[in-house]
Parts: structure tokens; sequence; C-alpha cells
């Protein structure tokens, strides 16, 4: 199966600075956000989709149907793809950041969900994809889910996954064996 990630456009939150684990506050794509969404659009054209899979969360969904402008694919969130639950929701970027510094990966914060568990959490869907008959996915998600992705199918120790960043808007294509 060859899988299509990509990271949602610019959103509110991510000009504030602000952390967004839940689908219900107002966090919706800016212009910019829009713009990124066409141009993975553009890049996807050409690409023949079964389906496109998103989060939870309205800007991954906000950014599937513009892309979906071009394909006319069913289009299904699935929990597993959320954004990592850091238990900040609605705080800073920077205090999520300072909170966890001293062990990024196991540090949970008020009632969240470990970096580690994040992972599991979108390794497991990865299992579950697997046995779909798809030919061609495009998955809609989030940062974190990109890192895990990339740590998934790269074989990355856990620093090289922490090390890693990726830009709204961002795309990667990876090759998932069938189950």
């Amino acid at each position: 199966m060859k899988l299509y990630l990509l990271r949602h456009g610019q959103t509110n939150y991510n000009v504030l600075g602000l952390c967004n684990d839940s689908p219900t506050p107002e966090v919706r794509l800016t212009p910019l956000g829009l713009e990124q969404a066409a141009a993975a659009a553009n890049r996807l054209r050409d690409v023949r989709l079964d389906r496109i899979l998103t989060s939870e969360l309205p800007r991954t969904r906000e950014t599937a149907d513009v892309v979906n402008r071009d394909h006319g694919v069913p289009v299904a969130a699935h929990r597993d793809l959320n954004d990592w639950r850091t238990g900040l929701d609605g705080r800073p970027v920077a205090d999520l950041y300072a909170a966890i510094a001293r062990d990024p990966l196991h540090t949970r914060l008020d009632g969240g969900e470990t970096l580690a568990e994040h992972r599991a959490r979108v390794f497991r869907f990865f299992g579950w994809l697997g046995t779909q008959r798809d030919e061609r996915v495009l998955i809609v998600g989030h940062e974190e889910t990109l890192r895990a992705a990339a740590a998934y199918f790269r074989h990355l120790t856990d620093e090289a996954m922490l090390a890693l960043r990726f830009e709204n808007g961002e795309l990667l294509e990876f090759d998932l064996p069938p189950r």
C-alpha cells in the first residue's frame, strides 16, 4: 500500500504557539494554511487515491477537504490519528516543551498521554491499516503523527524521532506492506 502522509495546514493555534489536542476548541486553518493545503492538493493531483484518513481534529478534515476536491474519495476520521494528548490543551507549546525537557518520551502531564503512548497508538494504526485493501491512502495528521510514522517506517531511534521537525503542509511517502 502506498501511503501519503500530510501535516495539516497552518492554524490559528500554530500562529499563537498554543497546544491543541481536543476537537472542540475553534482551531481552524489560516489563509496560509489553506494555501498549504492547496499546494499539497496540487502535488497530489495526479495521484489516484482510494481514500483519505484524518484525525478527529477539524484542522485535518479541513486540509483533507481541500485535497479531496481533485479526488472525490471517501474521507474518514480515525481516532488513533488524533494529535498527542499533551494534557496542556490551549496552553503555550513552550510550556509543554519546558515541562517534558527531562524525559520527552515518558513525561505525562495533567492526565494526558506520554509521547511514547502516542507513538504506540500511531504504530497500532499502521498495523490496522496494513489489514485494509486500499492501494493508495492519504493520511492527514499532525507533526507528532508524522514523527511517529517516520520512526515506524525508517526504524528510527527515539533520539532520531525526537529530532524530526515537519512543517505545516509537508508531505511524506511510504510503502506499507500488507499483513
